[in-house]
């Protein structure tokens, strides 16, 4: 079956990447009751707002089956969701934790988990329709938060634009097409850890996101 019958989210078994299957297949061998396959989109379908990461992580979105949910990152974005208006309920690190989302959905530009949290770029090719396709299937979408410059890159090329387009870096606001892109560096241990994202810094990225969908 191809990409475009597939529409904007893969299917559980998505034979597309060899090299990201075989890292399924080993997951799922070593943990048979995680969820070991793409992770699918999270959210609202009338979201004015998208958040689009990289990749899942194997502990976290490759183990529980939602997007940021499990490893650390998600603690982060979910409670700054909750924050600026765009989540209700209890962030409990499980799929079953009653959180949903307002106005948002969170999606990855690749759906299956990589080794070391790297994709190459062949899978980022590989993936891209479907990001493409969650783009179109959001009929009310106005903003994009990017969360690092990977996935702005991946973002811009879904809308048909160069990877080069819009400047890089936290904080970036830029017009793509018919969205208002803000990037932040990614909600990631690494970059929270060491100070080079606050939770004041992520928190104003999405407060700005609130303007300007509140802006109308």
């Amino acid at each position: 079956m191809s990409v475009e019958l597939w529409g904007a989210e893969p299917p559980r078994d998505c034979p597309l990447c060899p090299r990201l299957v075989a890292y399924r297949a080993a997951n799922a061998a070593q943990n048979p009751d995680w969820w070991n396959g793409p992770a699918p989109s999270f959210g609202d379908p009338a979201a004015r707002l998208l958040v689009a990461g990289l990749a899942p992580g194997r502990t976290g979105a490759n183990r529980t089956g939602r997007p940021f949910t499990g490893d650390h990152a998600g603690w982060m974005l979910y409670d700054t969701l909750t924050k600026t208006g765009f989540a209700n309920g209890k962030f409990d690190a499980r799929t079953d934790d009653g959180l949903e989302l307002s106005d948002c959905m969170v999606t990855n530009a690749v759906r299956c988990a990589p080794p070391g949290n790297k994709p190459e770029t062949s899978e980022e090719n590989t993936c891209r329709p479907f990001l493409t396709q969650r783009l179109k299937d959001l009929p009310n979408l106005k903003v994009i938060v990017t969360l690092g410059d990977v996935s702005r890159r991946n973002v811009l090329k879904a809308i048909g634009l160069k990877a080069s387009a819009g400047l890089p870096g936290h904080g970036t606001e830029f017009q793509a097409g018919p969205y208002v892109i803000l990037n932040s560096y990614h909600c990631s241990r690494l970059n929270t850890n060491t100070g080079r994202l606050t939770a004041e810094m992520f928190e104003a990225v999405f407060r700005r996101a609130r303007q300007l969908i509140d802006a109308g």
